[in-house]
């Protein structure tokens, strides 16, 4: 069958994705900039996992499968107790052990996973190689799923130790695995008919465990789903969508006027329907009274690291690198400010200590989905104590621009039901849309991200210039902001 690990997970989720991945591989969608962040963090995090099993060697990877397979029995009769990439071939099942530790003729798997849990599709990636090692007659001892632990808090001294979870799986994999002639054999029949892909539907498995590349084919080309659809106003997979979707109702103007929905759902389907604006103006007006002038427009950008680089961190967390502010006074005048951190370095002291240089602990902070910079000045203010003060009065100060549009306050149809600023800034002020769109290099939060967590790996030339579009993106959210408002500030005029 020539299946690899992630082949047979990919038909677990769906064996039409698998089916297409292998004779119809140009109906998928290839793997964006966060596709291809998140590839390369799960490498490194495999590096360094290897570091829990120290004194092995890694198999050097070649497309001459073969090559790896002979070397891996090379370093297994040479005694070698550690294994990295560890490669096994079994009736054309393909798997690469990430570590594979031998003692006294017993064999251990470990699937290494920049997760921070054990999800059920690894159970699957690791049921498979141990299906693989079993069959060619290896004794195996157990079975494990090493993960982040997101609770390890780094000292100055990576603990490689506390970093990571151990999770024996064994006895999991062990009872999956009376099913898995069974999954091949499915496999296997979809896959001899190389012509016909199969007659396989949408549904929740579309999105999980991750989202299929071969959604876009399935949902647009296929069935010509359109971006706002029965399955943004109904949760996929819920009753009511799927009954509207076997009735062969996707567009929300096809929804019958006595169906069943909760008052929000309704709410959403007559404002789609009726293609009419709805403005609270009295609501907004209460809103924008608590405002008060000077107003500071803020924003940051972070970043995250699987393996925290520096003390205080935890995997993953959201370390603040940029901000932009732009302090609007009532009589129309804007100032603005912008920190941008140096790469490769530990800025967050000096990224907070500026932000209470720029911003009084007495003033109107105005964010966008407040939670987020309400985050991270949490957590600034939990790891600084001469600036804890400051920074929690900035945050008692911090007010949500998104309000208006998250209480419904403010619909329109182009909103699709959402109050992303994604939705919100171009039904508003749509001239913004073209703004992001004409930004070189970073137009978007997962490109400004991406771009400053490799930023060291730049030439000085090619880093100044996206420093200077990192500092363009920011300082177009602020002022994005400072729209959104104006127009809000328009409406009983």
């Amino acid at each position: 069958m020539n299946l690899s690990k992630s082949l047979y997970t990919k038909g677990i989720q769906c064996p039409k994705a698998l089916w297409l991945k292998k004779y119809n591989p140009n109906v998928l969608t290839p793997p964006d900039e966060q596709a291809q962040a998140i590839f390369d963090t799960g490498n490194i995090v495999g590096d360094f996992a290897c570091q829990l099993f120290p004194d092995g060697k890694e198999v050097p990877f070649t497309r001459e499968y073969d090559e790896m397979i002979a070397t891996t029995k090379k370093w297994l009769d040479e005694g070698l107790s550690n294994i990295y990439e560890a490669t096994f071939n079994y009736e054309g099942i393909l798997v690469m052990v990430d570590i594979l530790t031998i003692s006294e003729g017993e064999v251990s798997i470990y699937e290494v996973k920049s997760s921070t849990e054990v999800k059920d599709i690894y159970l699957h990636d690791v049921s498979i190689q141990y299906y693989v090692l079993k069959s060619l007659g290896y004794k195996i001892k157990s079975a494990h799923v090493v993960h982040i632990n997101n609770e390890y808090v780094r000292d100055d001294e990576l603990d490689i130790y506390e970093l990571f979870k151990i999770v024996d799986v064994t006895s999991e994999v062990k009872t999956m695995q009376t099913n898995i002639p069974n999954i091949l054999k499915e496999f296997e029949t979809y896959l001899s008919d190389k012509e016909n892909e199969p007659n396989i539907d949408i549904g929740k498995h579309c999105n999980k465990p991750y989202e299929c590349d071969a959604k876009n084919y399935c949902w647009k080309v296929q069935r010509e789903i359109p971006d706002y659809s029965i399955f943004n106003i109904f949760n996929l997979g819920s009753k009511k969508q799927i009954e509207l979707y076997n009735q062969g109702i996707i567009n929300i103007a096809d929804i019958p006027q006595d169906f069943d929905m909760t008052a929000n759902q309704k709410q959403a389907v007559e404002n789609y329907k009726s293609k009419v604006s709805y403005i609270d103006k009295n609501s907004i007006e209460t809103f924008l009274q608590n405002l008060t002038y000077p107003i500071y427009h803020l924003d940051f950008e972070t970043y995250q690291q699987a393996i925290p680089q520096y003390k205080g961190l935890k995997p993953f967390e959201q370390i603040p690198f940029q901000y932009s502010l732009h302090i609007e006074h009532e009589d129309g005048t804007l100032i603005h400010k912008e920190y941008l951190s140096e790469d490769s370095i530990d800025s967050r002291y000096e990224l907070a200590q500026k932000l209470c240089e720029d911003i009084p602990s007495d003033v109107t902070v105005l964010a966008y989905n407040m939670s987020f910079e309400k985050g991270v000045i949490k957590r600034l203010a939990n790891s600084f104590a001469d600036l804890e003060a400051h920074l929690l009065a900035i945050n008692e100060n911090i007010q949500d621009l998104m309000i208006p549009f998250q209480k419904k306050w403010y619909v329109t149809p182009s909103m699709n039901g959402s109050y992303s600023i994604k939705y919100v800034l171009p039904a508003l002020v749509p001239e913004f849309e073209k703004a992001y769109k004409e930004l070189e290099g970073v137009q978007n939060g997962s490109q400004a991200m991406n771009a400053f967590a490799s930023m060291s790996k730049l030439e000085e030339g090619e880093k100044m210039k996206l420093r200077t579009a990192l500092l363009e993106y920011c300082k177009l959210d602020t002022l994005a902001m400072v729209k959104v408002l104006e127009k809000l500030g328009k409406l009983n005029e």
